[in-house]
């Protein structure tokens, strides 16, 4: 398996991460992230129950801080840094995959002096930043999942209910071939 395979997770629960950073919807955008990332992973299934699924992910967000980076000659902002820090981790039943591991990511933005403006450059750097620590989480996530074992490996994919059978007979294959006649 590759580095963060999720093929075999199976569901996988995400409980909203308490916000202990008093930064008003951040736990919330944390999930977003983290449910995003599994999702773009192959294999990997959503469970609305933590209770129904097969690995529950929980954590906190325990800060979040902006600071001034880059200053003019004047002494203005013209560059902001925020800082995320989080903590998750995964448990299958009772057995704990991932022991709560602190994640912390940076990312700039450009000050502005329009306040519309500086609160959505300092949103929309959050919502990178909770992304790349969605996904660093997944990555871990992935690295601790036992390997398949070697009737996982033979089973055959599921059905596609979207994606037609493939013809089984020459005759089947020769009128998917051939032009419907137009009268």
């Amino acid at each position: 398996m590759a580095a963060g395979d999720l093929r075999n997770v199976g569901a996988v629960a995400i409980v909203t991460p308490q916000n202990e950073a008093g930064e008003p919807g951040l736990d919330r955008m944390m999930a977003d992230a983290l449910r995003r990332e599994l999702l773009r992973r192959s294999g990997a299934r959503l469970a609305e129950n933590p209770a129904t699924a097969d690995v529950v992910v929980r954590g906190r967000v325990l800060d979040v801080e902006t600071s001034a980076r880059s200053l003019s000659s004047v002494v203005l902002v013209l560059e902001y840094e925020t800082n995320v820090v989080v903590e998750l981790e995964a448990d299958r039943g009772e057995k704990k995959l991932v022991a709560a591991t602190r994640f912390q990511e940076t990312e700039r933005h450009l000050a502005s002096a329009d306040v519309e403006a500086q609160r959505k450059n300092r949103a929309e750097a959050i919502r990178r930043v909770t992304s790349v620590l969605a996904s660093r989480f997944m990555d871990l996530l992935g690295d601790e999942l036992p390997p398949p074992t070697a009737e996982e490996q033979q089973l055959e994919p599921e059905e596609n209910p979207f994606v037609p059978p493939a013809p089984e007979s020459e005759e089947e294959i020769e009128k998917e071939g051939a032009p419907e006649p137009t009268p």
